[in-house]
């Protein structure tokens, strides 16, 4: 009788474990359970229908960088399968990825389907079966095999398991895993941008600022990048990676909290108060609308202009002291407030999941059950944005195949 695994979840770590274990041992029998009606749906949608399939960084020590939650645990799985590892699996099947200047690495079709067609042609090539619409209630553990129940009440029985179903919004979605014995990090959502509901920067919406700095106050949290004028607040690669870093934090917060915005990265407030006098004698009989020296979209130059009550005929010579001050002040450490968060895009991500110190970082099985595995983002590790998610699916669907294979 050929040894059967079953994986719940058909996404990016799912799919990656299933193909590989059935590659690597050609004795198991492998099946997907997906319980919607759509496969690698997340990989459909990521980096705006192109897959950020992984991130140009090589060392392991800086990747873990990029992990909010899980770098100690990543440390020992990248050891295992990391980016140069992703890099060469979709290489050896025609699948070329491409990094832009920020690292972000696609597929040189700039095409998600070129991902998920290449997962699904492997999936094909092992003879993976995929049970569609097939939702999981229960999972229980009976001698040396597993007994999972749909919720149609179907039995399905396996000799290993591999959760990669993905994070849960709510911790009570987790009850079929705590009672496997399993323990979990409270849920809360990661990656998401700041909304701003009547501040008048919405008006500018569609606008970015190639390097700024964003500071939460009250805490330590500061990220330098871009930022995304939205019609609701502020969004781009700076306010992703706070919202990443400040998952916990912010969700204590209700999402109510106060930013400082720099859009002048290479200025602090003091540092352009001591050139400003140079500026305006450079600038003296110019007027303020029309000469913007610092390279900013004039829309949000003439946005702070007004907010520092500075007129538009006013030229650089004639500006009070009062309103230099007011501007200097919004130029450097302008405080926004927020109030409330909006996922981005579809790109759902939650810090939270199965506790680490249950999970063998080398193998990705259980401490506490043998011959259960998990993979992805039902763990508790999430990376920030920029193809860190997707290297943690292909790292821990791939350990968890070669430990089910080997057996």
């Amino acid at each position: 009788m050929s040894k059967k695994l079953i994986v719940i979840g058909g996404g990016a770590a799912g799919f990656f474990c299933a193909v590989n274990a059935a590659r690597m041992n050609p004795d198991l029998e492998v099946t997907i359970v997906e319980k919607s009606n759509q496969l690698l749906s997340k990989v459909k949608v990521s980096g705006g229908g192109r897959c950020n399939t992984t991130h140009a960084c090589f060392e392991i020590p800086e990747l873990v960088k990029k992990y909010p939650r899980g770098q100690q645990f990543l440390k020992k799985a990248f050891h295992h399968f990391n980016t140069k590892d992703s890099i060469q699996w979709f290489a050896e099947r025609k699948v070329e990825l491409v990094a832009e200047v920020d690292g972000r690495m696609f597929p040189i079709t700039n095409n998600s389907q070129t991902i998920i067609n290449c997962l699904l042609s492997e999936a094909d090539k092992y003879a993976v079966k995929v049970l569609m619409q097939t939702d999981i209630k229960s999972i229980e553990k009976r001698d040396n095999t597993f007994i999972l129940t749909t919720a149609t009440h179907k039995e399905l029985i396996s000799d290993d398991l591999c959760i990669a179903c993905g994070g849960f919004p709510k911790e009570s979605m987790f009850h079929w895993l705590t009672l496997l014995g399993h323990t979990i990090e409270p849920p809360v959502p990661s990656l998401f941008t700041f909304n701003m509901p009547g501040n008048k920067i919405c008006s500018l919406m569609g606008l970015s600022v190639p390097m700024a700095t964003v500071k939460i106050m009250g805490t330590k949290l500061l990220e330098q990048g871009p930022i995304l004028i939205t019609h609701w607040g502020m969004s781009g690669p700076a306010i992703l990676k706070l919202s990443a870093w400040g998952a916990r934090i912010l969700a204590n917060t209700s999402y109510q909290f106060t930013i400082m915005v720099n859009w002048l990265s290479s200025y602090t407030e003091q540092s352009l108060r001591e050139s400003w006098h140079d500026l305006r004698n450079e600038l003296a009989p110019q007027k303020m609308a029309n000469k913007n020296p610092f390279g900013l979209p004039n829309r949000l130059w003439n946005y702070l202009l007004e907010l520092s009550v500075i007129k538009e005929e006013t030229r650089w010579a004639d500006l009070p002291s009062k309103e230099q001050n007011k501007l200097i002040k919004n130029l450097t450490s302008g405080e926004f407030i927020v109030n409330g968060k909006t996922t981005f895009k579809e790109e759902f991500v939650t810090c939270g999941g199965i506790t680490l110190n249950e999970i063998d970082p080398n193998t990705m099985q259980s401490k506490k059950i043998p011959h259960l595995y998990f993979a992805g983002e039902i763990m508790d590790i999430d990376g920030v944005t920029g193809g860190f998610n997707f290297q943690n699916a292909w790292t821990s669907g791939w350990i968890a195949a070669k430990a089910i294979a080997g057996k």
